[in-house]
């Protein structure tokens, strides 16, 4: 048994030695503008919905589903998210900041979270998401500010017209 843990313990420390010399060789690419590995790609993403799956608020949006409410999570999102995010036009607005970001911000109207849970919508804008350009607006926006942007997502592809209206009128 001792032989054993020896052997366990000591493939333990070559993997480690081994994984800080791969770090430090530059094998693993750091540029902005490199395609992702498939396996930083599963990490990045496992992380990620395990994170909403135990920290992002349950049930519904606090926020009550109205014109005024959406057209002020337009706003809100106009004002705040659109440099990356784009605009009803979707793909078509992408900005440079947008093109040049990694990964790449999905541009909502035509990549839509309409399927996200609220709760999720509100803890990416609220804490961001590591390694990627999404920030932290905790302190840039209020709580009551970021539901209102998350039914604006939750919601944007089915506007009723006076918000769809301003919504088209958003640029970024």
């Amino acid at each position: 048994m001792k032989h054993f843990l020896a052997g366990v313990l000591t493939t333990l420390v070559v993997l480690l030695i081994g994984g800080y010399l791969v770090l430090q060789s530059g094998s693993i690419p750091a540029n902005a503008d490199g395609t992702p590995s498939r396996l930083e790609l599963w990490m990045a993403r496992t992380s990620l919905r395990a994170t909403l799956r135990q920290q992002a608020p349950k049930g519904a949006d606090p926020v009550p589903l109205t014109t005024a409410n959406l057209i002020t999570g337009i706003h809100i999102f106009g004002e705040h998210c659109t440099i990356c995010h784009g605009t009803a036009r979707g793909t078509a607005s992408a900005t440079p900041v947008a093109k040049g970001e990694y990964p790449r911000p999905p541009q909502l109207a035509s990549d839509g979270v309409e399927d996200d849970p609220p709760g999720y919508s509100f803890w990416k804008i609220k804490h961001g998401i590591r390694l990627t350009g999404m920030p932290s607006f905790k302190s840039a926006l209020t709580d009551q500010q970021i539901w209102t942007v998350a039914l604006f997502l939750k919601h944007m592809n089915a506007l009723p017209p006076a918000a769809e209206q301003v919504w088209r009128q958003v640029k970024n």
